[in-house]
């Protein structure tokens, strides 16, 4: 009888290993190379410069150097002005506006 059930079900094939990036991995892996990863706003500005084809530090001398102070006046006048995606001009105005305020 338990040898008929043997030939009747399914054989059990083992779950494959899924090779996974050191960066994704926090347990038994050497996590040194995560601290190397850009956070936060900062971590748009490749994207914005190949995008818009200006560098950041330009990008944030506009920022200063307009009349407006808040956030999301910011970001609007960037998104309207100078055709900035939502997402690129927060992180600009984010960045610009911590540097300023010294954080």
């Amino acid at each position: 009888m338990f040898d008929r059930l043997l030939r009747l079900s399914p054989p059990v094939i083992p779950a494959k290993r899924i090779n996974t990036p050191r960066s994704f991995c926090t347990k038994g892996w050497d996590t040194a190379d995560m601290s190397e990863t850009v956070k936060g706003p900062a971590s748009y500005f490749p994207s914005i410069e190949k995008k818009y084809g200006r560098p950041i530090a330009e990008w944030k001398e506009i920022i200063r150097s307009s009349p407006l102070t808040r956030h999301m006046e910011l970001v609007s006048w960037l998104k309207t002005e100078h055709g900035l995606g939502h997402g690129h001009a927060n992180a600009l105005v984010a960045h610009t506006l911590a540097e300023n305020s010294g954080k």
